[in-house]
């Protein structure tokens, strides 16, 4: 369905109308989601408008319509992020508290930290920063909005 049509420039244009929280133009939108062209953002918004996800006003203008599911992604407010960041947010709470723990039994409790909770650690920092990595590559990919444009 729509989901399948949502993917490069298409999905810029749909998570910049999403973010903004007012009707936009196609040239704020060429601007918004760094389009070559404000031709080429029309054609985007064109193909939003007919899967039924933005609508046109009166004056021309854009505004989200229908929020849809994203494979990959989940909405968070009006903001469209990757699944991978929470994945990352996951393993950076269990390497938070792997810390914790082995500072408190070695610090206050005086125990020796076995081997194999280090390489436990380990693995759950490589984890952390692997979907870290590409969670926001994904993002920077879909917000490419968030760069100030002249």
């Amino acid at each position: 369905m729509a989901n399948d049509a949502l993917e490069g420039n298409t999905l810029n244009v749909y998570a910049y109308v999403a973010k903004e929280d007012k009707p936009v133009g196609t040239r704020e939108v060429t601007r918004g989601a760094s389009l070559s062209s404000p031709s080429v953002a029309f054609r985007h918004l064109q193909k939003l408008e007919a899967l039924g996800l933005i609508e046109r006003n009166v004056y021309g203008n854009y505004t989200l319509k229908q929020k849809t599911d994203v494979s990959g992604y989940i909405w968070v407010g009006r903001t469209l992020m990757p699944r991978l960041m929470f994945y990352a947010f996951f393993f950076m709470g269990a390497f938070a508290a792997e810390i914790v723990i082995s500072a408190f039994s070695f610090l206050v409790l005086g125990l020796a930290i076995e081997a194999s909770f280090f390489f436990l650690t380990a693995m759950t920092a490589v984890a952390m920063i692997l979907f870290l990595t590409e969670g926001i590559r994904l993002y920077r990919r879909v917000q490419r909005n968030a760069q100030t444009n002249p």
